[in-house]
Formats: C-alpha cells, structure tokens, sequence
C-alpha cells in the first residue's frame, strides 16, 4: 500500500515553489486571497468610480477626484479571494491499469492530486476532495488548515480502483455539492462516451466552475504494441473479455483512439476548460511544473 512519502515527496515540493494556481474565472471564496471575486471590497484592483451617496464611508473619497471637479466620488475596487478547488479523482477499475511501464494509473492520480492539493494550501485556498466510480464516494469539503491535507492524503491512499465507471452523470451531480463557483480538477482517464461527457462539463462551466482535466494514459493505450494472440479483460467488469489476434485489430484501435481524442480536445476547447494530457511514463512533477508555468503567463 502506497504512505504518505509515495504521494508527496520532498521534490514534489520543491518543483512547485514559486508557481501558483491562479482562478481565471470569477470565484467565490471567504478570506482574502489571490482570486477575483465577483464582490466589491478593498482590495488591489480598482474597479471604477461612482458617486458619493449618504451612508458611504468617507475613507472610501477619492480626493483627487473633488479637488478638481469639486464633486464627492467614491473608489470601488475588486475584492480578492481564496480559491475553492476541488479535487475529483477517478477511482473505478480502469484506473487499475499498470502496462508495461509497470505505473499504476492510481498511483500516478494520486501523485498528481496530492501535488496540487498542497500547492493550493500554500496558497491560502480552500481544496475539497472527491473521488468516485459509478457515484461519488469520499466527498472532504474544502478547507485550508495543513491537517485536512492530511487527511486528504489518507484518503487517497486508502482508495483502491475497482468497480465501473459512470463519469458524464458523476459531473453532472456535481453541481450539488459545489456551492459556490470555483476550480473544479478532474483526474481521470475519462473514459466514457465522448458526448455525455462533454454535455456533462458543459453543465459545470454553465454553473460557473472553472475545470481542468487532467486525462492519464498508459503507453500501451496510446500505441497498442501487443504482437501475441492474447485474452483482454475489462477491468470493470470481471465477466468481459475477448481473445483476439492485436495485429489484427491494432489499425482500427488506433483510428478510434484519435477519433475519441480529437472529440474530447475540440469539446473541452469550445467549454474553455484546459485539457492535459499525461501519460503515466512521464514525470508527473515535471508535467505539472511546465503547465503551471503556461498557465501562469
């Protein structure tokens, strides 16, 4: 089983100073922090002008303004926030997969949710986790204390993948748990139909929420080298398999497998939700580093 050292380790961390995660969309939060919110404050960015009405507070006069019109105006600025993010991690069987590069797709969401979910703390954000496979399972509501990391990180630990998937109806029950606007992360291979699930995202962004997808690959689902007749089993479902010939079927594989990628990227585009792709060969720190990085400019 995997500890606390396997999903967060010491490099981990030093790959992510100095990056943020900022909100692009408008958030909702509670303290302030780093993130536009949709309410009026007096924080650093300035807004707009109005006139004075009775009851304003006078530190609020922007003198400036009187001294050469003579008129009374007030200063608004936009109120800045902490992020509420949640975390929505993939547990069903698929992400049971370990190919030849002998890494468990599991093991390698876990590595990126708990990266994220400490850079986010460092932030002052609010992270949430849930995971799930036909519904929701674990729901752990946001917070921003270093403890509730830790528990964040046994729960991913103790998670283990099985089960079926139903991903597009899970997105879609989202928004009954997502109170206020904010980062929605999925970590998922998303495999499912390609409509639903983009009807499904679709719903959130209509919500409000900002998404990220983050879709994991093993390398053997994204180049098919098997050359002997072998039996595949669906790891969702003990009771299907197929023995077949790969030479025989690996052209067509393909052909649907950049079909099903295609739909899903322009999909995610029109939703304006970011898309990164990882294949669990690559490291996930330096894959995360360089999207941060992108993202930050």
């Amino acid at each position: 089983m995997a500890t606390l050292s396997d999903i967060l380790q010491s490099e981990d961390i030093t790959s992510l100073q100095h990056l943020q995660l900022f909100a692009r969309t408008v958030v909702e939060g509670f303290t302030t922090g780093l993130h536009a919110s949709p309410h009026k404050g007096f924080s650093v960015e300035f807004r707009q002008h109005r006139p004075y009405v009775q009851g304003d507070e006078i530190r609020r006069l922007d003198w400036k303004i009187f001294g050469r019109s003579d008129r009374f105006y007030i200063r608004e600025y936009d109120e800045e926030t902490n992020l509420r993010a949640t975390i929505v991690l993939d547990t069903s069987g698929s992400m049971g997969y370990r190919g030849t590069g002998g890494v468990l797709k599991l093991d390698y969401a876990r590595k990126l949710a708990a990266s994220l979910a400490y850079l986010l703390m460092s932030q002052q954000d609010a992270v949430g986790l849930i995971t799930f496979d036909t519904k929701l399972r674990q729901i752990i509501p946001n917070r921003t204390k270093i403890s509730h990391l830790h528990l964040m990180l046994e729960t991913m630990i103790q998670t283990k993948p099985g089960g079926e998937t139903a991903l597009a109806p899970v997105i879609e029950s989202l928004g009954n748990h997502l109170k206020r606007r904010g980062l929605v992360i999925l970590i998922s291979d998303f495999f499912d139909d390609a409509s639903a699930l983009l009807k499904a995202v679709g719903v959130l962004r209509h919500q409000g929420q900002e998404v990220v997808v983050l879709q994991l690959w093993d390398r053997d689902e994204l180049e098919f080298p098997f050359s002997r007749f072998a039996r595949f089993e669906n790891l969702e479902n003990a009771e299907d398999h197929v023995a077949l010939d790969p030479a025989a079927v690996r052209n067509r594989y393909l052909e649907v497998l950049a079909e099903f990628r295609q739909q899903i990227t322009e999909g995610l585009r029109k939703h304006q939700v970011d898309l990164l792709q990882l294949p669990t060969d690559q490291s996930h720190a330096t894959a995360l580093r360089q999207y941060l990085t992108l993202r930050m400019r």
